[in-house]
């Protein structure tokens, strides 16, 4: 007989380290999901979504691409260098609200490199490798980490984005996320799915399936409540604001440089300022004393 083959009882498979959920759940799938996605992900858009269909969901997506393949040729031609096909990579999906949440809290209170060898073991209590460090998304350690964080008071509006954004976290929720912050796109997005006098609608000329009544039934069931550009949270005005740069990535490269330039020459002046009032305070008080002088010798002349 063959000698039979068993696996040690603590044995952990490399590919399915110990968690606090088991990772082959349709929840765990989605938290990875949106960790990866929050962390890689400069700008997003949410948006409160009202009971689209499908049919609805495929037409404000298919007038999405469309404005935003036009802007890819306006790019173009102006010689700006952006990836290849940008708007392929832009993304509008519907989101698990509380999946999401819990997302946010891991990517902004948990800290993979601060779980040590000891951590893991007392966390996994002896079911993982010897002196492993267990610190994926989905471990204990994890879920350690963002409890504190909550019972410390960190999740707050005035201590955290996630506090901020956290009250949006109601309801049925889709995002709107971009690879790249380029506010020309971002405003070819706004003009379809949040139209205002800043982002007008297309007309039928410009974009004659704006007008379909697919797309139509959709819009009143969309609303921009919030975004996360470069991991701050903004409202829907600002949102707009970065939307409304003009020139894209170069406008606001250059509004920042001006705004630098500004506040370099502010400083300049001041100083100068300074200086030249000192100058002139001194160049009087040397003059009256001249003036004085002269006038004493005058009076001794004279006498």
């Amino acid at each position: 007989m063959g000698v039979r083959l068993t696996l040690p009882a603590d044995y952990v498979p490399p590919t399915q380290p110990p968690s606090a959920k088991k990772p082959d759940i349709r929840k765990a799938q989605l938290l990875r999901k949106y960790t990866h996605l929050l962390r890689t992900t400069p700008l997003m858009l949410m948006f409160q979504h009202n009971n689209l269909t499908g049919a609805e969901w495929s037409a404000v997506r298919r007038e999405l691409s469309l404005a935003l393949a036009k802007v890819d040729r306006e790019q173009q031609k102006l010689g700006i260098a952006w990836p290849e096909a940008f708007s392929n990579s832009v993304r509008l999906e519907v989101i698990r609200t509380r999946m999401f949440d819990v997302a946010m809290r891991i990517t902004e209170f948990f800290d993979p490199a601060a779980v040590t060898p000891e951590m893991s073991a007392a966390l996994t209590r002896g079911r993982g490798k010897a002196g492993a460090v267990y610190n994926h998304d989905l471990s204990a350690a994890a879920n350690v980490a963002i409890k504190k964080a909550v019972e410390e008071g960190r999740a707050t509006p005035e201590n955290s984005v996630y506090g901020q954004l956290h009250p949006l976290f109601i309801g049925p929720l889709a995002l709107l996320t971009f690879p790249e912050v380029s506010p020309a796109h971002l405003s070819a997005a706004l003009s379809i799915l949040a139209p205002s006098p800043a982002f007008p609608a297309p007309t039928r000329t410009q974009a004659p399936g704006y007008q379909d009544r697919l797309v139509q039934s959709a819009m009143p069931k969309l609303l921009l409540v919030g975004g996360r550009v470069e991991g701050k949270a903004f409202d829907t005005e600002g949102v707009r604001w970065v939307g409304a740069v003009q020139g894209g990535r170069a406008g606001l490269q250059a509004q920042l440089v001006h705004l630098l330039q500004s506040a370099g020459m502010g400083l300049t002046a001041t100083l100068e300022g300074a200086s030249k009032s000192l100058w002139l305070t001194m160049e009087s008080r040397r003059t009256q004393l001249e003036d004085g002088s002269k006038e004493g010798e005058a009076d001794k002349e004279e006498a």
